[in-house]
């Protein structure tokens, strides 16, 4: 169920990259803009936001927590709040607090591996 909702969420991103059909030029440009990283976000992250209501944070989330359960869960929440049509960064609908706390978690309980770096939360964008 997991790996399958992955999938998707990939196979969405992907699909207009591998139609045959031409693309206008604001196709690439959109394209071009998307696979833009930002600078703070090392190989191996990626960049969520948390969003309740007008709260908003922006998180930089390692690889590793596309297998955490939790995460997994926003992930569906994501899915069924605004389907895969999202454009630019993954949001969860969560209280940023909510997210948080499953990083604080997680980094409990790999506190001899993991290294301060493995998330940042960045509050002004």
């Amino acid at each position: 169920m997991k790996l399958r909702l992955v999938i998707a969420l990939l196979q969405k991103s992907l699909s207009p990259l591998l139609s045959k059909e031409p693309k206008p030029e604001s196709f690439y440009e959109e394209f071009e803009a998307a696979a833009t990283v930002p600078k703070d976000v090392e190989e191996g992250h990626f960049v969520v936001f948390a969003v309740d209501g007008d709260e908003r944070k922006r998180f930089v989330i390692n690889l590793e927590f596309l297998s955490n359960p939790e995460f997994l869960r926003l992930l569906e929440l994501a899915k069924e709040e605004y389907g895969f049509q999202q454009k630019g960064a993954l949001t969860v609908p969560c209280r940023p607090e909510e997210l948080q706390k499953i990083v604080e978690e997680r980094r409990k309980q790999k506190s001899g591996e993991w290294i301060a770096s493995s998330v940042h939360i960045i509050t002004s964008f």
